[in-house]
Formats: structure tokens, sequence, C-alpha cells
């Protein structure tokens, strides 16, 4: 198995926009031909659009895009946008007085970064699906749905870190796997079992949230409301070559969730929106449970690489820049 670039997929192609200053943005990932789409959501707090269409029992048969943006509930307005700019182009299910662009999203909270009084929004998604339609680079880090995303804030948001978005990509001979993931978590990124990334001990080292959780019986409550807020998710797109059907396509995506697993602790907890897309476009014959091993291990490294490409941003240390 080799490691490729998430573009060198066929048939998909990526577009994000993002605004610093508010600390938000947007990711789409583009299937114009439309592909058997997935999902599984393990996060007690979700935010989605049109997730019950995925389900093998139900008629969708493809998906042309999917949204990952932040913005809280506010930010699935994003997709609006896409699903315009798809219908201009003439993507979408013919529907013989115009097309009907099939597309998904899901959410992460990102309102107390930055400006909270500026979301994702249609004229946002509009320009990212643009982008897409371009087949531009795509970027990791501070982009996209991953502008505002923070990690390890179980004690607080004064004690947490720069989280971002990552991509990873294998071949196995003539089957790619990728993931794109937007990391939003409420507990600590881990690379090999080590914490690297997540709530800090002040100065001098990792608190160790999951260790936290357990002690305390609790997380710590918001500082300027004193309240529980659902202010965590991890959300991402599995995207493969491998010739699926849509029941298969649904247990991708749980089984990709297993890189969440690996990588955040702790993870799909009551305040997190965890939500896996799984997008599968191609005619590679496969053993399902063969690519959802690759797209655990895409699903995990996109994990850690979307801590490492992050950079710090609103008083949000990134680990290039932690002081131990």
């Amino acid at each position: 198995m080799e490691k490729i670039a998430i573009h060198e997929i066929p048939g998909f192609s990526f577009g994000q926009v993002e605004d610093l200053e508010a600390g938000t943005g947007c990711t789409v990932i583009l299937c114009p031909e439309g592909a058997v789409t997935g999902v599984d959501v393990r996060g007690g707090s979700p935010g989605t659009r049109d997730t019950d269409a995925l389900d093998p029992t139900c008629n969708r048969e493809h998906v042309h895009s999917v949204v990952l943006t932040g913005g809280s509930a506010f930010g699935l307005d994003a997709a609006g946008g896409v699903a315009k700019k798809l219908e201009e182009e003439g993507i979408g299910r013919d529907v013989m007085v115009t097309v009907v662009p099939n597309v998904c999203a899901a959410v992460l909270f990102d309102l107390k970064f930055g400006r909270m009084d500026i979301r994702p929004d249609g004229a946002m998604g509009y320009a990212a699906c643009e982008k897409a339609l371009e087949g531009g680079p795509f970027r990791e880090g501070n982009h996209g749905a991953g502008t505002g995303c923070t990690v390890g804030k179980i004690r607080g948001p004064q004690f947490a870190m720069k989280g971002g978005i990552g991509a990873c990509a294998y071949r196995q001979g003539d089957l790619m796997v990728g993931a794109i993931v937007a990391c939003n978590a409420m507990g600590d990124v881990l690379e090999k079992g080590k914490i690297i990334a997540g709530s800090r001990n002040d100065d001098t080292g990792f608190a160790d949230s999951e260790e936290w959780l357990i002690a305390n019986g609790r997380r710590q409550k918001d500082i300027f409301s004193g309240k529980f807020v659902g202010e965590n998710t991890v959300i991402g797109c599995v995207i493969t070559n491998a010739a699926l059907n849509k029941a298969q396509a649904n247990k991708l995506a749980a089984v990709a969730q297993n890189g969440i697993a690996r990588a955040v602790r702790p993870a799909n907890a009551t305040f997190d929106g965890d939500a896996i897309f799984a997008m599968c476009r191609g005619t590679v014959p496969a053993d399902s449970d063969a690519v959802g091993s690759m797209a655990a291990r895409a699903v995990e490294e996109a994990i850690v690489r979307s801590v490492k490409m992050a950079e710090t941003l609103h008083d949000r240390v990134a680990i290039c820049d932690l002081p131990f």
C-alpha cells in the first residue's frame, strides 16, 4: 500500500473558502458524475443535511457533493449555495424542468472562534463550489471547514489548541481510498498512542482529556455562560474508486469511524457531532472490509495531519508554536 495525494482519486475535486478574521469556512467535495454515498453519525450533537436519503432503503442513487462546514446549524446554508451553482452547471438529477443536485452536509461548532456573527452561507458555499469545479489543489490546516477548528476543550477554551482540516489517501493496486477530515474535537489528538495536540496543562504539557473526564466525571463548563455547549465535532468524507453499493457505502462510513476512535480521545461524546460520509465512484472490484481498513487508516492520518498543518490563530496555539 502506498500513500498518494487526495486529488489522484479520479472523479472527485475539492473547493474551500475561509474567512480568517471571522474564523470559519467551508469545504466542498464534488463528484459531478454522482457517487454512491453512505453516512455514519455517532456524535451526540450532530448537525447534518439530507442524510436520511442515504439509507439503503431510500431511492437516492447518487450524491453530487458533500459539504463540510463551520457555523454550527447556521452553516448548513452553505449547502444551498453549492446546490445553486451545480444547478447552473447542469449537474444533478434530471427532473425535466431542471436538474436537482444531491448535496449532503455536516457542520461543526466554531461560533466561539473569531466572530460569531459571520458564518458560512450560500455565497460562501457557491464560491467553494466554483473552486471545486476549477479543480485546484487541496490545502490543509486553517482552510475551509478547518478554519475555526480547535481541539482539547474539555478543560475550557483557555487550555485548547488549534485544530484544522487534513487529508490522506492510499493506493493498493488499482484501488484508491482517501479521507478529508475537519477536526474540532473536545478531546485530544493522538499519533501512535501519543498525544500531539489537545487540552494543555498550563504550559508544561498535556492534561490528557480522557483521564481528566474519568477523574472529574464531567467536562469543564463554559467560562462565559457557565453552561455545557455542544461546541465540538469531527466531520469528514471518505472517497474511493471502489465499486460498492449503497449498503456497502454506509458500512464503509461506519468502519471509517474507527479512524476517529484511533486518533481522538474521547470520541463520539455527548457534545460531539461526529459524522463521516463515504462517496464511492468507480469500477474497481474490492473486498469491502479491505476498503474499510484503508478508510480507517486514511481518517486517522487525516486527523493527525489536520492538527500538524494548522497554524496559530485567534489565540489558539498550534503544534508548531507549543512552548513544550
